[in-house]
């Protein structure tokens, strides 16, 4: 499934021995598994054996396709505590990577970063082991990389300890919003300085995990924590890069089409269901290091995955239906289910909920992977049934945001009310440890 790149065709496995392979994927997140179940050989969630499938396809095409570099442009993980077994798999297919030749580059995203601005982050076990030809992006600076094909510059923009870019002295007195304003300067000056010190006889790539003006973000942003800073594109394309590989937004989108290419590679797997349209997969991208300054990228191409489903079913019973259940079945049967993560949404009069059979609708839901959830929508209520097993892996972010669906409540007042439970959150996260530890 090789998309077909502007810049030329497929490689089909073939590349000019003089050219420079990098492997861009960003959104990892080892660690969701709402919407899953346990698998009864591994004991695992089925959605983590999800996310490991699509890291293994990106493994066995970096070792197959002579890739020079794999990038992860931010969160490895779901969160910044990954559990023992989530480390052991993620550094099961690291090592394949570095057993191989292969470097890897990890940018530090905003769900590795631990609370405290004092302890390391999620991905920093890497270095701090040794790890060979692993590396880690933590701070707004420029990593020298060596590769099979040479070296490579990476300007790194991770996402930022505000504490490390503002002092309590520089924010005292500032709103959010100038507070906001006054961080993304700083991070735009930072790259530009980054930018101008790069040298021009090595090719080079920027790669953040930020938010750029003008992207696409779903409209359930229940995996964005905190309050997101905003970068415009124009703080991005320097002419002195390649190529831009961002993370932090899921949905796979290219920004600037022209060199340098400013692009999110979206994530491996799909994590709502604001993402049930989106195509997902990693981007490769070849360079020809002997080339001058700006106009070394040669080819792009994304590259697809088969992330699992998820399909909403929409029903609208008319009030003189005399068989509402028979209709919401066949209204299933016109979707292709098979190993999906499904939603039904039901809209009827309250005198056809009475006739409603949940069970015969369960039924034809068997060929599923996971049912999510059953929404009946009735004149004047609403409700929604989640399972218990859903209900148990919810984020606090995720429960209000299905709470302020459940309300209708939408655009402004939804946003403020987000924003509002993020700074309670990052608050409480703050708060120093009691003495006796935890």
């Amino acid at each position: 499934n090789l998309g077909r790149g502007k810049f030329g065709k497929h490689h089909s496995g073939f590349r000019r021995d003089d050219m420079m392979r990098i492997l861009h994927f960003s959104d990892l997140h080892i660690g969701v598994e709402n919407y899953g179940r346990i698998d009864l050989e591994t004991g695992l969630s089925t959605r983590l054996g999800d996310f490991l499938d699509s890291l293994d396809q990106v493994v066995e095409f970096a070792l197959n396709e002579s890739v020079d570099l794999v990038l992860l442009a931010g969160d490895a993980y779901k969160g910044r505590d990954p559990t023992q077994t989530h480390q052991r798999e993620f550094a099961k297919r690291l090592n394949r990577l570095s057993q191989a030749g292969i470097s890897t580059f990890l940018l530090v995203g905003n769900h590795d970063l631990p609370a405290a601005s004092s302890r390391a982050t999620a991905v920093d076990i890497f270095p701090t082991l040794e790890v060979a030809n692993v590396y880690v992006g933590n701070s707004l600076q420029t990593y020298q990389v060596p590769t099979p094909s040479g070296p490579l510059q990476i300007l790194a923009v991770p996402w930022p300890r505000r504490s490390a870019i503002l002092s309590r002295e520089d924010s005292r007195g500032m709103s959010i919003e100038e507070v906001r304003e006054t961080l993304e300067q700083r991070l735009t000056d930072g790259i530009e300085h980054e930018a101008n010190a790069l040298d021009p006889d090595v090719p080079a790539i920027l790669t953040g995990h930020v938010t750029v003006n003008g992207a696409t973000v779903g409209t359930e942003r229940s995996m964005m924590l905190g309050q997101d800073h905003v970068l415009l594109v124009s703080a991005l394309d320097r002419p002195q890069v390649e190529y831009v590989a961002l993370g932090h937004i899921h949905k796979h989108q290219v920004l600037r089409p022209d060199p340098p290419m400013v692009v999110y590679s979206g994530s491996l797997q799909r994590v709502d269901f604001s993402e049930e349209g989106d195509e997902k997969g990693f981007c490769v991208v070849d360079l020809d290091p002997a080339a001058p300054q700006g106009r070394r990228m040669t080819n792009f191409e994304f590259h697809k995955l088969a992330a699992r489903s998820f399909v909403t079913v929409d029903v609208s019973v008319e009030p003189q239906d005399v068989d509402p259940t028979a209709t919401v079945v066949r209204a299933i049967a016109r979707k292709d289910i098979a190993d999906a993560v499904v939603r039904v949404r039901i809209a009827l009069a309250a005198e056809s909920d009475a006739h409603l059979r949940e069970t015969e609708i369960r039924a034809a839901l068997e060929p599923a992977h996971f049912i999510a959830s059953i929404t009946r929508e009735i004149a004047g209520e609403r409700r929604t049934r989640i399972s218990p097993s859903e209900g148990e892996d919810l984020q606090p972010m995720q429960a209000l945001g299905l709470y302020l669906d459940s309300r209708k409540i939408e655009g402004e007042r939804r946003d403020k009310i987000m924003r509002k439970a993020e700074e309670l959150i990052e608050l409480d996260a703050a708060e120093p440890e009691s003495p006796s530890g935890g």
